[in-house]
């Protein structure tokens, strides 16, 4: 499988270093860096001063080229109702996308002693394993410590581990 990494606006290298070591680690999949992109026209809602999320994941399906695309950003992102979303993705869809933005923030109790650098490379890791674990048909897990259990916020980010729990890894292997 081969997973092309979208960065959509300003992107670190760090970030899509880690996003790519992450897909790697957990998926053993081929990872491609696409070029950055221009942030999606008509994103961004004044109203709440964030983008919608599925504007970027259009344009991760549309430009990425791989069976699985997921665009990064450092724009905060909102789906539907959500006052915040980490990442959104279709299931069994191609395309998906991750923010940044909250994932530098431990304001909502994230409960971790490593150095801010490092809590932002463990989060940017997990929350692309996630999200691209739904494009390959994964939902949310019951187990707290599965990658794929449902984390609103950053302390339940920081509890996961980064691996799929052997229940998720059976239905992607």
């Amino acid at each position: 499988m081969l997973v092309d990494i979208v960065p959509i606006g300003d992107v670190s290298a760090g970030v899509k270093r880690e996003a790519s070591a992450g897909l790697r680690s957990v998926y053993d999949c081929d990872v491609t860096v696409h070029s950055n992109q221009p942030l999606p026209e008509g994103a961004f809602d004044r109203s709440r001063n964030q983008y919608r999320a599925e504007q970027f994941i259009e344009l991760a399906s549309r430009v990425g080229r791989g069976e699985k695309n997921i665009g990064i950003t450092a724009k905060d992102l909102y789906y539907r109702r959500r006052n915040y979303v980490f990442g959104l993705a279709y299931l069994n869809g191609n395309g998906s996308v991750i923010s940044t933005y909250r994932l530098q923030t431990s304001s909502d109790g994230g409960i971790t002693t490593k150095p801010a650098e490092e809590v932002l490379s463990d989060r940017v890791r997990k929350e692309v394993v996630h999200e691209i674990g739904h494009t390959l048909g994964l939902e949310h897990c019951d187990n707290n410590k599965c990658v794929m259990s449902f984390s609103p916020t950053v302390r339940e980010v920081d509890v996961k581990e980064e691996n799929l729990c052997g229940s998720c890894s059976r239905l992607v292997h």
